[in-house]
């Protein structure tokens, strides 16, 4: 018997109709599809109509893409010490869970954000606290909401295994929570899993300090800058500083067997007219040992 593998997918277009993404999806080879369930650049959108939520749903009968993931807009800042943002903020991952609920989402991930001069403290606190509000305003939800590791760029946070563990640990209902492993992000904040001592090194330190069980989603992007640069700059898979090796010890990993990875990486062609995504997503799958 074959062991389980991972299920490999990418970010895609929303453009026309959201259940554009699941069709391209399926076309590019997609096991699974994010997408963005709203502009991630705008604080608001029209509600979702009948219409538009059952298109989705038929595509996802028709492609059979599993599970779905969302990524929340840019503009949240759940750490930010200024009360408004804070207030925009959950009142948008809210509207966005909301949507994703009655899209049939299994997770949707959003950044922690920045603490914006604040202390990391404070800043953790009010993510912790921001999730708590909105949990309570969602019982019985199906959708998780995933905090994706950031490269640290700036005041944000998220970048160290032992703030997201922070989060989690105050969050009233933490079976509701999960998290997205990027990897150019990880390896931008200085963990080096590219040998497969120094990956093993990386996911030993995971789990102690929040529990590899809690990764429901990894997101799969090379990184165009070096080690601990905090540069979030996404890269094809094997053109970056992190080259195949690195994936390979990801796509052979037992705890990452049915779970999701998720292309980040840039959108296009190759001069011989080839999508990208469908480049990538070979690549990875040709990582995997038999």
């Amino acid at each position: 018997m074959s062991r389980p593998l991972p299920l490999f997918g990418a970010h895609l277009s929303i453009a026309g109709g959201l259940q554009n993404a699941l069709y391209a999806g399926r076309d590019i080879g997609c096991d699974c599809v994010q997408l963005f369930v709203k502009n991630q650049r705008q604080w608001n959108a029209a509600s979702l109509l009948p219409g538009q939520i059952e298109a989705f749903r038929a595509a996802q009968r028709e492609t059979g893409l599993m599970p779905l993931l969302a990524h929340a807009g840019y503009l949240l800042n759940l750490a930010s010490p200024v009360a408004q943002m804070r207030r925009r903020s959950k009142t948008a991952l809210l509207d966005e869970l909301r949507r994703c609920e009655a899209l049939g989402i299994d997770g949707l991930i959003f950044h922690p954000g920045s603490a914006k001069g604040d202390s990391e403290q404070v800043a953790l606190r009010r993510v912790a606290t921001g999730l708590n509000e909105i949990l309570r305003k969602t019982e019985g939800f199906r959708t998780r909401l995933l905090i994706e590791n950031t490269a640290g760029q700036g005041a944000n946070i998220g970048h160290r295994f032992e703030q997201i563990a922070t989060i989690i640990d105050r969050v009233e209902q933490p079976e509701r929570v999960g998290v997205c492993l990027d990897t150019c992000h990880l390896f931008v904040a200085g963990y080096d899993f590219r040998t497969a001592e120094g990956y093993r090194g990386v996911m030993e330190e995971l789990d102690t300090v929040m529990n590899v069980a809690l990764i429901k989603c990894v997101h799969v992007n090379d990184s165009k800058g070096r080690l601990g640069s905090r540069l979030d700059r996404h890269e094809h898979i094997g053109k970056g500083q992190i080259k195949k090796s690195g994936f390979a010890h990801f796509v052979n990993d037992p705890h990452f067997a049915r779970i999701p990875m998720i292309l980040e990486t840039p959108k296009g062609k190759d001069g011989r007219g080839v999508d990208y995504d469908k480049l990538n997503l070979k690549r990875l799958r040709s990582l995997i040992r038999r």
